[in-house]
């Protein structure tokens, strides 16, 4: 069992995290902790493996996996509750928190994996309410404790956003980060604050979305339609900063001051804007932004990222070719009435 990953709270960020293992031929030990009578544990318990049972289902239909794999893959999951989990927790070198986000299951379950886990075992938090250095006072031994933040669905989507804590060894970082490859997965890490990367630029956009509703900008099927064949299609090519980069940092500084005289200080710039401007860091045309483009073949490198925005426009039959127009996009509401249709 010493391959094994452990996985604490059956909920499901759990469940997804198991999924990932699973998929990456794992052995998972998925562990519920919280009290419960016989028989409405026995309910649970089959309620989590049909929940898992059908996400591989889901995942097939996908053609990700057959019904001869899905079976092998429910064959290495065990799932079993706190009083008979020591021998798994001993024997297992990552161990990954996912009970319910109120501090008091948290002190709970930190206590008693300091107790039990193995002396080296990586213990990691998926906490998306709390942040690493509040929670590593919770646990005996904060050298071996993270935060590793899943988004979901935690099995398909590849980011996972890693916090160390105040008291981190590097190898202990190191080996979550290993751990997290292995599962296919791409992490990256950031200092321990208040919403991570995705979720604080998340909310950031989600809220001007909604925002722009109230105030009747565009409907929200038009602002919908804008977001994933404008903005999203973009920025799963380019990141922000180097979408910044692409077009110059001067540009978004001024459109920044028009934006933020015409609706609001929210839109003003950072002061790193335009201290790169200051310093002639404007992007590409520069050699020089947020990334350093000196030796960089930038004819090579537009090449390539329009290259990867035309594999993406083709998966969604919207790639232009000379001489045939490209598919119309289905939108949200063409999507709800096929499935209306379907259903009558």
């Amino acid at each position: 069992m010493a391959d094994r990953i452990c996985v604490i709270g059956a909920g499901r960020m759990g469940e997804g995290i198991t999924l990932s293992y699973l998929l990456a031929g794992r052995d998972v030990t998925l562990i519920d902790i919280k009290p419960r009578p016989p028989a409405e544990q026995s309910a649970h318990d089959a309620r989590v493996l049909a929940n898992l049972r059908r996400e591989l289902a889901t995942f097939g239909q996908l053609g990700l996996l057959d019904a001869g794999q899905a079976d092998a893959v429910m064959g290495r999951v065990r799932l079993c509750r706190r009083d008979d989990a020591a021998a798994d927790l001993q024997s297992a070198r990552i161990v990954f928190e996912a009970v319910p986000e109120r501090l008091d299951a948290k002190r709970d379950a930190f206590q008693w994996l300091g107790e039990t886990c193995a002396p080296d075992a990586v213990i990691a938090s998926t906490t998306s309410t709390f942040l690493v250095t509040e929670l590593a006072e919770l646990v005996p031994h904060p050298e071996r404790f993270l935060n590793a933040h899943w988004l979901n669905p935690a099995a398909l989507i590849p980011l996972v956003e890693v916090s160390r804590g105040p008291k981190t060894r590097d190898a202990a970082a190191q080996q979550l980060l290993k751990a997290l490859r292995q599962a296919g997965k791409v992490p990256v890490q950031c200092a321990p604050s208040a919403g991570y990367i995705v979720p604080r630029i998340q909310a950031l956009a989600m809220n001007e979305a909604a925002r722009m509703v109230e105030e009747g900008v565009a409907s929200a099927e038009d602002i919908d339609t804008a977001v994933r064949l404008g903005f999203g299609l973009r920025f799963s090519v380019l990141g922000l900063l180097e979408f910044i980069d692409w077009g110059g940092g001067d540009i978004l500084y001024y459109a920044s001051r028009y934006l933020s005289e015409a609706i609001g200080p929210r839109f003003a710039s950072p002061e790193v804007i335009a201290r790169n401007m200051e310093e002639g860091r404007n992007g590409l045309r520069d050699a020089q932004g947020f990334y350093d483009y000196a030796g960089v073949d930038v004819d090579a490198y537009k090449l390539e990222r329009l290259g990867q925005l035309c594999q993406r426009l083709e998966i969604m039959g919207l790639l232009p070719r000379a001489g045939r127009a490209p598919a119309e996009p289905q939108t949200a509401a063409d999507a709800q009435r096929a499935s209306s249709s379907s259903i009558r």
